[in-house]
């Protein structure tokens, strides 16, 4: 397994080892003990799946308390995942990271707390997979505007497919302006 720093402090592009041969390929997607070795030592408490139509972008979201770190994948087509840095006082606040997810290049994402995260799919449809931290909790979900333009996320797809929420979050200088009440 291979992992690389991202461009933000916290943010790791995992790349497993693949065997592959005619009958198709064996990864380990997940081992706590290679995990930590790498600063990935959390004990993920959940995962999630989820399945988008092209075009679909889901974002920017997180949980403010205790927050969540998320191990993203996609195993059936192509996303575009981005993490943007929300973290107040961070040297890095308001920047992002972009990077291709999918089922072919089998990378992985790690996004710790203090970072939004969100995806466009890229393929007719995907899959996406992400352990996280801690349990989903409805009462400290969070997001910010996807396109919020102090951030300047370059999202590949011109005409993204939102939900109502997605469409209402609040830019990012806004929500920092709601947390220091």
């Amino acid at each position: 397994m291979k992992v690389q720093a991202a461009p933000l402090e916290g943010l790791l592009i995992v790349e497993p080892d693949v065997f592959q041969d005619e009958r198709g390929f064996f990864l380990e997607s997940y081992n706590k003990d290679k995990f930590s070795q790498f600063g990935i030592d959390l004990d993920f408490t959940q995962d999630n799946h989820s399945k988008s139509v092209k075009n679909t972008l889901r974002g920017l979201h997180f949980q403010t308390s205790p927050g969540q770190a998320k191990l993203v994948r996609a195993v059936q087509g192509a996303i575009w995942d981005v993490a943007v840095d929300i973290r107040p006082g961070s040297p890095t606040l308001g920047k992002w990271f972009g990077i291709e997810l999918s089922a072919k290049n089998k990378v992985m994402f790690f996004v710790p707390v203090g970072f939004a995260h969100g995806f466009c799919v890229l393929s007719e449809t995907a899959e996406v997979l992400y352990k996280v931290s801690s349990v989903y909790n409805p009462q400290t979900e969070a997001g910010i505007m996807w396109n919020d333009p102090q951030i300047g996320v370059e999202w590949p797809v011109p005409e993204p497919v939102l939900s109502n929420r997605d469409q209402n979050n609040p830019s990012l200088k806004e929500y920092l302006k709601s947390i220091k009440k």
